[in-house]
């Protein structure tokens, strides 16, 4: 095999091996966020304690878990897909069709999202912006942060997935194999 096709694979295994340890290791907040959740409801309804903090934390954890572990979605194939004629067509032709949907829609969406919200996130960290709400979270800067975390991680999964699809379009991977 070609060297520069053995360095491919090397470098989708690194990028496949980051993400499922982030996206593992980020499935633990959801557990977290299941504690904060209850206890916010049990301390509001049967205590009548309202916490502000609390109640935000569990925010930042629903954010750390949706866009942190989006990269981790799409490894696993786990993103939303009109599915109606893509599983019927060869590993080829999805090939095909992943390496079409990253470069012209994944990254270029990603890019924007990144661009878009530049401004908006640096802003935030300038003023080291903090909650409105008396009693919150003095971190919504580090909060609007994770836009940015959720876009250079898509991005660096979406090159894992466009160099495995083009290693599967020149025979040099003969199927999408498991990513786990």
């Amino acid at each position: 095999m070609n060297p520069a096709w053995k360095h491919a694979r090397s470098v989708v295994a690194a990028i496949d091996q980051f993400t499922e340890h982030t996206g593992r290791l980020i499935s633990w907040l959801t557990l977290l966020l299941v504690f904060v959740v209850c206890t916010v409801v049990v301390l509001r309804y049967l205590l009548n304690i309202g916490s502000i903090a609390m109640q935000e934390s569990a925010m930042y954890l629903h954010s750390m878990v949706f866009l942190g572990a989006s990269a981790y979605t799409l490894k696993h194939n786990g993103h939303v897909r009109v599915d109606v004629f893509y599983r019927t067509m060869s590993p080829g032709k999805q090939a095909l069709v992943n390496s079409l949907g990253t470069v012209f829609l994944l990254i270029p969406v990603c890019l924007f999202i990144g661009v878009m919200s530049w401004d908006y996130i640096a802003r935030s960290w300038h003023i080291l912006e903090q909650s409105q709400d008396p009693g919150g979270l003095p971190f919504i800067y580090l909060l609007k942060s994770l836009l940015l975390v959720m876009v250079v991680t898509l991005v660096l999964q979406g090159v894992a997935e466009l160099m495995r699809s083009l290693m599967i379009l020149t025979g040099k991977e003969s199927r999408q194999e498991d990513r786990s």
